[in-house]
């Protein structure tokens, strides 16, 4: 089997590949890095009005925020003969004003920032989408699938993360940092000062004591998971276990990993009992230094009892604001990595994919092919040659059969026939036109494929069989599944051709999936078939009725056929014998089993052997 139908397809993986939870890297905020970020500017763009609209709520939330502790103090300040003031009940609806203000202002700004995140990225979602499926073979070649859709998955929804709440925050915290400094400095430079020393830090320490704790947590859980895997891999292999009597092994396997789950979580215990005590002793400490300090200030007629109390909770909140400044700054550095990675994709190069209603008459394929000289290397390894020197003519409505070892070159010839590839001009010629003057989207309608590992979406088996053209009739799917011999067996679902297939098709038995793929390139009616492996990896009933489908579909037209199984392509019109990149021989069937000592026959010898 060649790599033609691996190229085709999209390998679905599980939510535990590589790149899916992996969390995108943290990058230093440079100019590039910044340049990158305001790219997302274009996605914004369309609502950038509702946009200002909720930094306008942002910036009353939290103006209104900054009035809170103002007003408390103000409740419980004491006029000049030392009892409390007469204007309490003014204040507390002030104090009532103020916080159904902020209530609104906060929910508006949550409501208008989502919705804009969210139309924002589902443009940006769809433009990663549209740019990735119109990218070139090679480019999937050198990529993982696990890493392409963590792009469009965590990437972005580590953006939506930061649009929603990251950058709102951020400017939340620096207009209370700012405004309740400034405030704090209108009440008292002193106090101000002296809170600006001892509470700041306190906030910054217990913050980056928080996330080494909650790192070793994280590493504990990763213990966790790794015990769980010696217990899931023992279960399942048992059989394997007692056959070699390795219970032993496998118990102090498991013995070590209890026991440094055990030691990670003493150790984790430790520190957060030393982060408790840090937060008693230091955060509350430094808060009763304030108040110890502001008092001092009252028994020297500087501070009044209500600005007092108001100082303590704009300290707290500058203090703690102060804190969160470190988590919301590394927060932004993995966003401006993510957008990074994300916009990478961007840089690379589309394929000029069209959708054609009708194809223009010069580019109509008749089904003749020439290969003149031709010699490919891939991309990535572009000093080793693949196919070298390859001189072959195809004749239209032929059957003509590519054999050889693997590694010949076969499934090269079906990927350069399609543009998987692009060989190099004046190499390969469709009814005297080189290939390379074809418009990509044009020539690939004309031409089918039908893999070894056939690919099935997990939708209905309607769906797959009409997938090869896109909105035929009913009539026209089942005409192309009985000619698939496909009826056989659709007919005995209770849903016919509504029956869901499962995901990659493995509901259905290998026969019934080449069935429906060969029905999928009859509906599409290809000037042009490749057969890659069609048929080896099925049995004998299977295999006839899947031979006598591909023979119903190879009438009429050109035929490329890969194959190993050399009894599936004795009615060849022309073999071609491929060993390290170059045709070696050619002939028919019986032509090339008359060669003495010649490489078909030798391929034919072995297999009968």
């Amino acid at each position: 089997m060649g790599n033609t139908s691996n190229i085709l397809q999209t390998k679905r993986i599980g939510s535990k590949s590589i790149g899916m939870t992996e969390e995108p890297p943290k990058k230093k905020i440079t100019r590039k890095g910044l340049s990158t970020a305001f790219k997302l500017y274009k996605y914004i763009k369309p609502y950038r009005k509702e946009y200002a609209i909720g930094l306008f709520f942002l910036l009353g939330s939290s103006l209104s925020n900054l009035a809170f502790p103002k007003l408390l103090g103000d409740l419980i300040k004491t006029d000049e003969s030392g009892t409390l003031g007469q204007n309490i009940n003014q204040t507390a609806l002030i104090l009532g004003v103020v916080l159904i203000l902020q209530s609104i202002f906060s929910y508006f700004r949550v409501v208008l920032f989502v919705n804009v995140t969210e139309k924002s990225l589902a443009g940006l979602r769809r433009a990663t989408y549209n740019h990735l499926i119109k990218l070139p073979i090679k480019f999937f070649e050198s990529k993982r699938v696990g890493e392409l859709n963590s792009r469009i998955s965590s990437d972005v929804t580590l953006l939506q993360e930061t649009m929603t709440t990251t950058l709102a925050e951020f400017i939340r915290q620096i207009i209370i940092i700012i405004g309740g400094t400034v405030l704090l400095a209108i009440t008292s430079v002193k106090l101000t000062l002296f809170m600006l020393v001892i509470l700041p830090p306190t906030m910054v320490m217990a913050r980056f004591f928080g996330r080494y704790i909650r790192r070793l947590s994280k590493d504990v859980q990763k213990k966790v998971a790794d015990s769980n895997t010696v217990i899931e891999e023992t279960l399942q292999g048992i059989q394997s276990v007692k056959a070699y009597t390795n219970e032993k092994i496998e118990i102090s396997r498991y013995k070590k990993l209890t026991e440094s789950i055990a030691a990670l979580g003493m150790k984790s215990g430790k520190y957060r009992g030393a982060f408790s005590a840090f937060i008693i002793l230091g955060l509350f400490g430094a808060i009763s230094a304030v108040v110890w300090q502001g008092s001092r200030l009252m028994l020297a007629g500087d501070l009044d009892a209500g600005d007092l109390f108001s100082f303590v909770i704009y300290s707290v909140f500058v203090g703690g604001n102060i804190g969160g400044l470190a988590g919301v700054f590394a927060n932004i550095q993995k966003f401006i990595g993510a957008t990074e990675d994300l916009f990478e994709l961007f840089d690379e190069n589309e394929e000029n994919i069209q959708t054609p209603k009708n194809i223009p008459e010069k580019y109509r394929l008749r089904g003749a092919i020439s290969f003149k000289n031709l010699k490919f290397a891939y991309p990535k390894r572009p000093n080793i040659d693949v196919l070298k020197n390859i001189k072959l003519n195809i004749q239209p409505n032929t059957m003509v059969a590519l054999a050889g070892t693997s590694g010949a070159g076969k499934s090269t010839i079906a990927s350069l026939l399609l543009m998987l590839h692009y060989p190099e001009k004046q190499q390969l010629f469709y009814d005297d036109t080189d290939i390379r003057d074809f418009p990509i989207s044009v020539l690939r309608k004309q031409i089918a494929l039908v893999p070894q590992d056939i690919f099935l979406f997990g939708g209905t088996i309607r769906e797959n069989i009409s997938y090869g053209k896109p909105g035929a009739t009913n009539d026209q799917i089942i005409i192309a599944a009985q000619k698939a011999n496909a009826m056989e067996f659709i007919d005995r679902f209770t849903e016919g051709l509504d029956t869901v297939v499962g995901e990659r098709g493995t509901q259905l038995s290998g026969g019934q999936r080449q069935r429906i793929a060969i029905a999928r390139a009859i509906l599409k009616n290809p000037r042009i078939l490749i057969l890659d492996e069609a048929t080896s990896s099925l049995d004998s009933a299977s295999e006839k009725l899947v031979q006598d489908a591909l023979n119903e579909l190879m009438k009429g037209r050109t035929s490329i056929v890969i194959a190993h199984r050399l009894s599936t392509i004795r009615n060849a019109d022309q073999i071609v014998v491929l060993e390290h990149g170059e045709i070696v021989e050619t002939g028919s069937h019986y032509e090339l089993l008359a060669k003495e000592d010649g490489k078909y026959k030798n391929l034919s010898d072995l297999q009968l052997s």
